[in-house]
């Protein structure tokens, strides 16, 4: 039988035609040039789809298929996700869940204008948002503060500070921070010299005394190795002596700790991490942090420090370009509040999952298998969480999880992520592991569901 000639394959209904079906079925009045886009669109992939082969839609599936693309499009978020993994601070999975406070905070700012530089008592103009950046004075003992809209903008307005002037770094501390992000290339962008001091897995506060000596570097710029360790025959300077030695020089001491802890984390069974007020203490005179890490809140850099040096970052041109907006900026706000009401251990989900007993997190465990008794490959497992996003590296905390599946683990874990909602679990041992710690007590039923689902999708 010869094939159907060019001319003679079926053509799909004219954009006309779809637009005349759309308006009869139109809620509101969205802008006609919109419609005409997607009808436009509509009618093209049928066009593709008949040329392939396929069946042509109808005058009345285009339409509703125009209609239901200009709802999505109206109502795109990214979608909801289970983390199942254990890791607490989820790079992949948007960090560190908000406090309560900071979302209602950052809604209300969202939906109605409010003061973000107004003067109330003069009515003129005044300094942006101060609430957060007082609570960070409070929370560090910092002469003065500022926020930005990451920590790799923090550190960029810091190392600024020294224009085209010579920078110390030691060479253990030349990290890339995430993201393809390089402590070299942000000195280089922000116009200092870089000058390596030490070696890779020595260097002592006495390193720094040459190019500090002869006028070559003007500030010691100190990196905390967020996202990895170094151990063996090892040593870092002693952040007191190093302060010492750059002040009797006149330069400046810029530290950046990556995460960021406003709470002692050894009182969690953690490894301590350095707070921002021990720096201080120590003679650090600029300190950059996260505050979407273990601050725990929304994606904001945060810095504290002597006085002069933040008012000379807050003039510099690239501070605006920095800035939050005045969501984020209501967010921050919200979540230093709570450590300032002493309620961040309890409030702030990062620290509530770090602190959370580990029967609490076996219960929710029990609980999920309960809920899959019909499923005889489901086992309640000890296992071990992990903070995440950079924090604290090699540092875990016992938790329990369930092991779901005999069969291909890969097939089940694809399933899991592909499903509404999708569940994000990890493979250890052969078999899809499920970390009860990271998961909310309100979202088990679900989750029960969608391992049901996502067991029957994998065969």
């Amino acid at each position: 039988m010869a094939s159907r000639s060019r001319s003679d394959r079926p053509h799909p209904p004219s954009v006309e035609h779809v637009l005349a079906a759309v308006r009869e079925r139109l809620d509101g009045r969205p802008d006609p040039a919109a419609v005409l886009a997607v009808a436009r669109g509509e009618v093209a992939a049928d066009r593709d789809r008949i040329a392939a082969g396929g069946p042509g839609l109808t005058v009345e599936d285009l339409a509703r298929g125009v209609l239901a693309r200009l709802d999505a499009y109206a109502s795109t978020v990214p979608p909801r996700a289970i983390n199942a993994t254990g890791v607490i601070v989820h790079t992949n999975l948007g960090r560190a869940t908000w406090p309560t406070a900071a979302i209602q905070a950052a809604t209300q700012a969202a939906e109605s204008y409010l003061l973000l530089e107004l003067d109330r008592e003069t009515g003129r103009r005044g300094p942006r948002a101060r609430t957060a950046e007082e609570h960070l004075v409070a929370l560090t003992g910092a002469a003065d503060a500022l926020v930005t809209n990451n920590n790799a903008a923090a550190v960029a307005l810091a190392v600024g500070l020294v224009r085209r002037r010579g920078i110390a770094v030691s060479r253990g501390e030349l990290v890339e921070i995430g993201g393809g992000v390089r402590i070299p290339e942000i000195v280089s962008r922000a116009g200092a010299r870089l000058i390596e001091v030490g070696t890779t897995n020595r260097t002592r506060a006495a390193d720094f005394e040459p190019p500090l000596a002869d006028g070559g570097a003007a500030a010691v710029l100190r990196v905390h190795p967020s996202n990895f360790t170094m151990a063996g025959f090892t040593e870092t300077p002693d952040p007191q002596a190093l302060a010492e030695i750059a002040h009797a020089h006149g330069a400046i001491v810029i530290d950046d700790l990556g995460s960021g802890a406003l709470l002692d984390t050894a009182a969690f069974g953690l490894a301590h991490e350095p707070t921002p007020a021990e720096r201080l203490a120590a003679g650090s005179d600029v300190i950059t942090f996260s505050g979407d890490k273990l601050v725990g809140g929304p994606q904001a850099g945060l810095i504290v420090g002597r006085a002069d040096l933040i008012a000379r970052m807050r003039r510099d041109p690239l501070a605006r370009a920095m800035r939050p907006d005045k969501a984020t900026m209501a967010a921050v706000a919200a979540t230093l509040g709570i450590y300032r009401a002493g309620r961040a251990a309890t409030d702030i989900p990062v620290w509530r999952m770090i602190a959370m007993p580990l029967a609490e997190v076996r219960a929710r465990a029990t609980t999920l298998a309960a809920a899959l008794v019909d499923d005889d490959t489901v086992d309640v497992v000890d296992v071990r969480s992990t903070v995440g996003g950079g924090s604290l590296p090699g540092e875990t905390l016992a938790s329990v999880g369930v092991t779901v599946g005999r069969g291909s683990p890969d097939r089940l874990l694809a399933a899991l992520r592909r499903g509404q909602p999708p569940v994000i679990g990890r493979i250890e041992d052969g078999r899809v592991v499920l970390d009860l710690r990271t998961v909310d007590p309100a979202d088990l039923p679900e989750l029960a569901q969608a391992i049901a689902r996502a067991r029957e999708a994998a065969g």
